[in-house]
């Protein structure tokens, strides 16, 4: 007896504390949290007789209890978040039904939790400001997921926050001011959108600090000297400008340091000293120049330092640019705007400002009056002529005669969109960038050749095409088709940065390969958008006009120089960051063979061109229709049944015309601009192409359209209810 009590005594004390038995509420709230997460496999097995403070932990999940309380959450799942997806895997979230906001209210009851990570769970949605519920929470982990918008300033509530990790998800915008938690050690926001300005940090006790991979835009703030505490430094892959701040390398704890991929510029100072523990730098992809200081040169002992592609002089490695390089790129980093804190050390003397200022005023607004009145005129007149009975132009504009006398090739205009210098690449840095074109760079494969993705020595990404040449062409003759190459630079074109002529040298006149440099946008392409339904609710009617719009503008640049014929599809229309459209693969044809090499051919040469020129029109026609419909068209004749049914719902039923639209974009439209849209859209998938308008008729009416929409977002009529008809006969064309 005394024996069996002496156990029971023994396994009283060996059992911790912290395997209570849970209170019935916080019992319901695991199977709730089961559920929202839609079963994952690392929570597979539970049912009503689990004790949650008994289970083994595993890497995947820890239940920690106190007092009856979970006072520590570990979940870790296995779906990919879009920055661990790769080539051959896609992201994976939870489905539609997944609401954030709502699960958030069931998690936030468990109010004993002082730690809590979610980690690779196919979160999605914005993180709701409720989060600050958790009032006694020291550990936050809720990166690898898909949780879009910014990070809500609810987050500063957090006075006993030790860690905070949000990294690779979709957070955006700028982070809120920080400076409140005052016993934050780690910050890891990694692998997001955020900036472009720099995140306002006052806390002297962080000893990791991760800022990588995301959009800042500034320079480095000075007031990091003051973290004595700091170990880990990551800022890599951004656009921090201005000079390296050489405290960094002094700090007293630091033992790591990436600042890699920035625009950072200047020199160090010679005299710059380094912490005794530091093990680790990385200042590659920058815009450096001069020498490093002696504690970051090759003499260094025990510290790995990487200082390539800068523009570096003594130096143990050969990548570096030329001093040219850094200069002139520095020169056109355009320099930060000045932080809150810098505003308010200003000494300007305010009252010479505001006098000087109410002078400004009196004379710019009475000139503003004035133009005001002119442009509003101007618009007046200009919108009656949208608006006249044809749908169409006037017979006499200036635009319609533009039109009738575009079929003649003009020059096409160098846009500044602050890409590198056109460049002849050598097959040596084709191989370097691509690896010698290693299958797992390899992008997509067409009957034309192959599109490799290639790092370039400066370190950014690019699309490398190769197109094979079956035909005999002349030196010449190849030249000025790479140099017609070379102008295709638009703010709505994927521009070509330069090329790669390889050809045999035993016959100088037949050329093997020729290498197309792309730029990389990353963004992914507007059918993504479409079919993924938590990136088309992004896509609401204004966005949706402004990519269309890009699209069209794209390709009045490509017909202007003569390029016709394009792959006008949702595929390969990519959106970069600021969901500008960009036209990926456009007609990049290869030079006819010698015997009919001329740089302009004859008629039938002309009339292919137009019938190509009204085939791009058709394509556009149906990306109108598929921005409407909110998804992607699969055939011909889906797309002959869709147009018949939206001319039927614009001529005889509104309430029609409606049901057709994307559910995301009701709401958001002017009725008049859908209208106008629509009928663009029918209009460009005639079936005789000479009835299809041309480009210029298309962007005139989409900026009425635009001109429609902007103007009932500022009267505040926005509707997703049509009624009345449009303007003017609707079978009517635009010319």
């Amino acid at each position: 007896m005394r024996g069996f009590l002496f156990l029971v005594l023994l396994l009283f004390f060996l059992v911790p504390f912290s395997c209570a038995q849970l209170v019935p509420t916080e019992n319901r709230i695991l199977f709730q949290i089961q559920e929202f997460l839609e079963y994952p496999t690392v929570l597979q097995g539970w049912n009503n007789w689990t004790n949650f403070c008994y289970l083994p932990q595993t890497p995947s999940l820890i239940i920690t209890c106190s007092s009856g309380h979970i006072t520590e959450l570990t979940i870790v799942g296995n779906k990919k978040s879009p920055s661990q997806s790769s080539k051959s895997s896609t992201p994976q979230a939870l489905s539609g039904k997944f609401s954030i906001d709502s699960f958030f209210t069931v998690v936030t009851k468990l109010s004993s939790l002082k730690k809590l990570s979610l980690v690779s769970l196919g979160l999605w949605g914005p993180l709701p400001a409720k989060i600050s519920r958790f009032h006694s929470l020291e550990v936050l982990n809720i990166s690898s997921n898909f949780i879009v918008g910014e990070i809500p300033s609810s987050i500063v509530n957090f006075k006993n926050l030790k860690s905070l990790v949000l990294a690779s998800n979709l957070f955006n915008g700028s982070v809120p001011d920080l400076k409140g938690l005052k016993t934050l050690e780690v910050l890891d926001l990694s692998d997001n959108h955020l900036g472009p300005e720099f995140p306002s940090i006052g806390n002297n006790n962080l000893v990791t600090l991760n800022l990588s991979n995301n959009f800042l835009r500034s320079d480095i703030p000075n007031g990091l000297n003051k973290f004595t505490h700091l170990q880990i430094l990551d800022f890599s892959s951004n656009k921090l400008v201005g000079p390296m701040p050489s405290f960094l390398f002094s700090l007293p704890a630091i033992q790591f340091i990436s600042i890699a991929k920035n625009q950072l510029s200047g020199a160090l100072p010679a005299s710059v000293s380094c912490s005794n523990k530091l093990k680790f730098v990385d200042v590659s992809s920058n815009l450096l120049m001069g020498k490093l200081p002696a504690c970051l040169g090759s003499s260094s002992r025990n510290r790995t330092v990487i200082n390539i592609w800068n523009c570096l002089s003594s130096t143990s490695t050969k990548y570096q640019h030329p001093h040219t390089f850094c200069e002139k790129q520095a020169i056109a980093v355009k320099p930060p705007s000045r932080t809150h804190d810098e505003k308010q050390q200003s000494t300007i003397k305010l009252g010479v400002v505001l006098g000087l200022i109410a002078g400004i005023v009196v004379v710019v607004g009475a000139i503003g009056l004035l133009i005001f009145f002119i442009v509003k005129k101007v618009t007046r007149n200009r919108v009656q002529g949208y608006k006249n009975d044809t749908f169409g132009f006037e017979k006499n504009s200036t635009l319609s005669k533009a039109a009738d006398g575009g079929n003649a090739r003009r020059t096409m205009r160098m846009v500044s969109l602050g890409l590198p210098p056109y460049h002849v690449f050598t097959l040596e840095e084709m191989e370097e960038a691509t690896n010698n074109f290693d299958p797992t760079n390899l992008v997509g494969e067409g009957s034309h050749g192959q599109l490799y993705r290639g790092w370039l020595r400066d370190g950014s990404v690019v699309l490398v095409k190769c197109l094979k040449l079956k035909q005999k062409h002349s030196p010449q003759i190849l030249q000025q088709h790479m140099e017609m190459i070379s102008k295709l630079r638009h703010r709505h074109l994927v521009s070509v940065l330069g090329h790669c002529v390889v050809t045999y040298q035993d016959h100088p006149n037949t050329a093997s390969t020729v290498f197309i440099v792309l730029e990389n946008v990353v963004n992914g392409s507007l059918k993504d958008h479409l079919s993924d339904w938590r990136k088309r609710d992004v896509l609401k009617w204004p966005q949706r006009m402004g990519i269309t719009m890009g699209i069209a503008k794209g390709i009045q640049y490509l017909h202007t120089g003569g390029v016709t014929g394009n792959d006008i599809k949702l595929e390969n229309v990519l959106l970069d960051e600021t969901l500008t459209a960009r036209i990926s693969s456009y007609n990049i044809s290869l030079p006819p063979k010698v015997a009919s090499e001329t740089p302009l051919a004859g008629p039938d040469h002309f009339t292919s061109s137009k019938q190509a020129e009204k085939e791009d029109i058709y394509q556009l026609g149906i990306i109108l229709l598929e921005v409407i419909i909110g998804r992607p068209i699969n055939s011909q004749s889906e797309t002959e049944d869709l147009k018949l049914q939206v001319e039927t719902a614009l001529a005889e039923s509104p309430s029609k015309l409606r049901d057709l639209t994307d559910p995301c974009i009701r709401g958001t439209f002017a009725c008049d601009s859908l209208k106008t849209t629509v009928q663009i859209a029918i209009n460009c998938l005639e079936k005789e192409p000479s009835r299809r308008p041309s480009v210029e008729d298309v962007l005139w009416h989409m900026q009425y359209s635009v001109q429609v929409q902007e103007g009932a977002t500022n009267s505040g009529n926005l509707s997703g209810n049509l009624s009345g008809k449009i303007s003017g006969n609707l079978n009517n064309k635009f010319y």
